[in-house]
């Protein structure tokens, strides 16, 4: 995997954090001045353009079926999600004062486990579209888009990216004329899905070699994150898939146009890059415990937004890396170990048995 990817991954995750630890923060001090430099949301469009630009480089000249290509995206995704999906309702449950944003639902806990969008029942306004852990709302789109890609991969491979154009363009489309309010049509009725097309693109010309001059991609980078952060604190009036899916994007192809192996590897954003999937999920619940012992602090010297943020992110990361370590690699390895079990032995006539 091309490292500056890892890279990506670690910076989009910590763009979220930052988001999420501002409006924490917001809940002690509505009025503080970090409030006006809220910005972070968009790494989640990093994400999705990353998400279709690894899914096509991953498949592209390897024979991968639906099948195998579900189990995997499975495998990686749900153990996981499943985890905090669980602990929060469980908190909910048993101490919701605890979350905030999180009420105990049976139903709302189904559809949240299996990544159907559901109006969370935490939110007075009805309009809050977003499970469980909130921030799985992006799984949502993720699983979305798995679901399309790897049916696709049972066309050629010519013309698999015309095909999920086309069917992106014509379920966007469906959605969008559905009659009445549904959750379903809202939700999947937003241009936010073409950043995976963005990605897949961007992938199918980084492995054509067509990639940007060197000097316009060094440029773009720096002016591409500018404008994902402009996008959030100007609130512009433009389409999320303008303001911040045409910069993610510009951003991604900048930035697998470079050539990072001249440069000495940065161990702790690779390692916060691998841990990134752990640092999205768990970062609420840390968030929730430092906003908690905030609370319980009984100096006011140490109350103040620069160090409740720099705290939250800094034992966000910590708890990412260690769930990372202790979770997510012994189950990838339990995943790997049955695969490898599984796999057909030859029998002597040379036959699969």
């Amino acid at each position: 995997m091309l490292v500056q990817l890892q890279y990506v991954r670690a910076i989009a995750a910590l763009l979220v954090v930052y988001f999420h630890s501002v409006l924490q923060y917001g809940r002690f001090e509505p009025e503080a001045v970090s409030s006006t430099f809220l910005f972070g949301e968009t790494g989640v469009d990093l994400f999705f353009v990353l998400s279709g630009f690894v899914m096509w480089l991953t498949t592209a000249d390897r024979e991968t079926g639906p099948i195998e290509f579900y189990r995997r995206r499975i495998e990686r995704i749900v153990p996981l999600y499943w985890l905090f999906t669980l602990s929060a309702a469980a908190i909910a449950l048993v101490m919701p004062s605890y979350l905030k944003s999180t009420t105990f639902d049976l139903p709302h806990l189904l559809a949240s486990l299996v990544f159907v969008p559901w109006t969370n029942p935490a939110d007075g306004s009805g309009q809050l579209i977003a499970p469980v852990v909130i921030p799985g709302w992006t799984l949502n789109y993720e699983m979305f888009f798995y679901l399309i890609f790897g049916a696709l991969l049972l066309l050629p491979k010519a013309v698999r990216i015309h095909a999920l154009a086309a069917a992106l363009l014509a379920l966007f489309a469906v959605f969008q004329l559905w009659p009445g309010d549904g959750v379903i049509a809202r939700f999947y009725g937003n241009p936010i899905v073409f950043e995976f097309l963005a990605g897949v693109i961007i992938a199918r010309l980084y492995l054509a070699g067509r990639l940007m001059p060197s000097r316009l991609a060094v440029a773009l980078v720096p002016l591409a994150f500018a404008c994902l952060v402009a996008a959030d604190g100007l609130d512009l009036p433009l389409p999320r898939i303008v303001s911040a899916g045409v910069p993610a994007a510009l951003a991604i192809y900048a930035l697998v146009s470079l050539d990072f192996s001249r440069f000495r590897d940065v161990k702790l954003l690779h390692a916060m890059g691998d841990a990134s999937y752990s640092l999205y999920l768990s970062h609420v619940f840390t968030l929730v415990a430092v906003r908690i012992a905030y609370g319980m602090v009984p100096f006011d010297w140490l109350k103040n937004e620069i160090l409740f943020i720099s705290v939250c992110m800094v034992a966000s990361v910590i708890v990412s890396l260690l769930i990372y370590r202790y979770f997510e690699l012994p189950v990838a390895r339990i995943f790997n170990g049955r695969r490898r079990g599984q796999r057909p032995a030859m029998a002597a006539g040379g036959e699969r048995v």
